[in-house]
């Protein structure tokens, strides 16, 4: 089994020795095989594997959606094995970003209004400028009126990643923001802009991103690529461009 070296103080998430079983007996799936792997912060990380690698699962796992089989997983320090369903969704809701490739935008309010919906939800009045501010720092300071229907694909992700933004009310963003293809809906150039975004939070604001993806060319935005194969660690590359990422997933989806 591959393995990266032992998690280091400081990291925005780790996980160590993490296993994900999915049942029991001789029908159990191993989706991650004891799995130990950090995400610096600032850092900007893109996940990616064949169909069936364990990607989904490490980022849900990550995220606190799911609790691993076995194993220790760390967000900003928190151990978040031995935290109550309602203190992890306190830790989700205050430290934790998620872009969704849906958008899981509310379609009867604005933009404004579904960038200020978690704090709603928190019981807590948006300020006056947290709100303008999110949408400011994805460009779309001119479009909080707007439904989701009067958006196009791009803005709707936008306005998704704005929502993950505005939850911190330093205006940071959260610790780290889990993307799960936020691209797969998109077309190349909506998707160019997304990336490119999600490139300068890094850069510009020190954000920690996570993504999964299935495409070469929104993993070449990225500081590290992870190789995933069978719930294992198959390599990582570094900042890479699009072809030699793709020729790297080939040889994971070659045929044993």
């Amino acid at each position: 089994m591959t393995r990266t070296a032992p998690p280091t103080p400081g990291q925005a998430v780790l996980l160590d020795s993490v296993r994900v079983v999915y049942g029991t007996g001789p029908g159990a799936v191993t989706a991650l095989d004891g799995l130990t792997l950090g995400f610096d912060p600032g850092t900007f990380t893109a996940v990616m594997g064949p169909s069936g690698s364990g990607k989904s699962t490490l980022l849900h796992c990550a995220a606190g959606l799911d609790r691993p089989t076995s194993g220790t997983v760390l967000v900003g320090g928190t151990d978040l094995g031995p935290l109550s369903e309602k203190a992890l969704t306190l830790l989700r809701r205050e430290r934790v970003g998620f872009v969704f490739q849906e958008y899981n935008l509310v379609d009867a309010l604005t933009a404004e209004e579904n960038v200020a919906l978690p704090l709603h939800l928190a019981g807590r009045r948006p300020g006056p400028d947290e709100v303008r501010d999110a949408l400011a720092a994805v460009g779309l300071e001119r479009r909080g009126g707007h439904r989701p229907a009067e958006l196009s694909g791009g803005e709707r992700q936008r306005v998704a990643i704005a929502r993950t933004l505005v939850t911190r009310s330093a205006g940071t963003g959260p610790a780290v923001l889990f993307a799960d293809e936020p691209t797969g809906a998109l077309d190349s150039a909506a998707s160019r802009v997304v990336m490119e975004l999600l490139r300068a939070l890094v850069d510009a604001r020190g954000q920690t991103v996570v993504m999964v993806t299935h495409d070469p060319a929104a993993a070449a935005y990225a500081d590290r690529v992870v190789l995933l194969a069978d719930g294992r660690l198959a390599g990582e590359l570094g900042r890479s461009g699009a072809a030699e990422i793709a020729a790297r997933m080939a040889l994971l989806e070659e045929p044993c």
